[in-house]
């Protein structure tokens, strides 16, 4: 019996189309996917919804918080097996994240995208669509969180990110790899994920800055993120988790007014950890009052610091939610 998946355009190159004349690629007067996803019938009861068709870079954490509602909502009303959200790529892995952290069922939501538009020689948007498709159908997907599908690969939401500017194989999990892959015989999974984390939400309204650390920096970003009554920092610090010396002082007058500063790695791979004792090293800012995230890189840790500001302010429980 064919499962009921749930569709979801949302614009991004997948949905565009190139001006062969400029060369510029952009929204056309009609997305292409909507046309192509009817013609996959054959792979599923499809229902196909196009709530908005916005390029990636113009994604909100609104946006995020709608497709969340969405999905629930639909989940209720329509018995759903599972969902598929086309997406542009260059926040596909925030919106991945956030659906992750906020969506408590074990239905399968996969995340898909492209790297060339719908008329360009080599386009993987169609072919990227239907592998997320037989994910999504899957009964192998079940119980492991968001997933993010694009040029045969099955990665988590937690440890994808974008690795090149335009390659067809950007998608990757530094450290981590795939955990499934996508074959002409069937979906094959080979890792599963070892937590789930959820976390109820219903609206974001706080506010996290993300700002990346580099030799001879001082404190005055930190001090106007202050002054800007930020609600919160995430900062891409050096190695494992090291800061110049001239930035302490903005450390503390954020820790001094409560405002949660998140630290993890500008390095892709590894962790942070307080390891190092001299001024600005690792082990002083965690003395000092900063949290130190397991993992994440920084787009993620400031989506995670977002929903966990939605509902607490509590410096000690962030951390504790920040060390699972």
């Amino acid at each position: 019996m064919k499962k009921n998946i749930l569709v979801i355009h949302t614009g991004g190159t997948i949905s565009m189309f190139e001006d062969h004349e400029t060369g510029a690629v952009k929204p056309g007067e009609e997305n292409p996917l909507t046309s192509q996803t009817s013609t996959l019938s054959d792979l599923a009861n499809l229902i196909i919804k196009e709530p908005f068709n916005l390029p990636s870079p113009h994604i909100t954490t609104n946006e995020m918080l709608f497709l969340k509602d969405m999905i629930m909502e639909e989940y209720q009303n329509n018995q759903i097996d599972g969902v598929v959200i086309t997406h542009g790529t260059d926040t596909l892995e925030e919106t991945a994240y956030f659906l992750d952290l906020t969506i408590p069922h074990d239905f399968p939501i996969v995340v898909t995208g492209a790297m060339r538009s719908s008329n360009e020689i080599g386009s993987d948007g169609l072919y990227n669509l239907i592998s997320s498709i037989r994910v999504a159908e899957c009964d192998g997907a079940k119980g492991k969180g968001v997933l993010v599908v694009l040029n045969d690969e099955i990665h988590t939401a937690k440890n994808v990110t974008k690795t090149h500017t335009s390659n067809v194989s950007t998608f990757q999990s530094p450290q981590y790899g795939p955990i499934g892959i996508v074959a002409k015989q069937g979906i094959i999974f080979h890792h599963q994920p070892t937590d789930r984390e959820f976390y109820s939400i219903n609206n974001i309204s706080k506010k996290v800055a993300l700002i990346k650390a580099h030799a001879g920096m001082d404190s005055s970003l930190l001090f106007a993120i202050k002054d800007m009554q930020y609600d919160g920092v995430v900062i891409e610090a050096l190695g494992q988790g090291n800061l110049p010396p001239a930035t302490v002082e903005g450390v503390q007058s954020l820790i001094d007014e409560n405002i949660p500063v998140v630290v993890v790695s500008r390095c892709f791979n590894g962790i942070v950890q307080d390891v190092y004792g001299y001024e600005g090293g690792g082990k002083r800012l965690k003395e000092m009052g900063a949290i130190f995230s397991n993992g994440l890189n920084g787009q993620k840790a400031r989506i995670k610091l977002l929903i966990t500001l939605s509902y607490t302010q509590n410096i000690k429980e962030i951390e504790e939610i920040f060390h699972h």
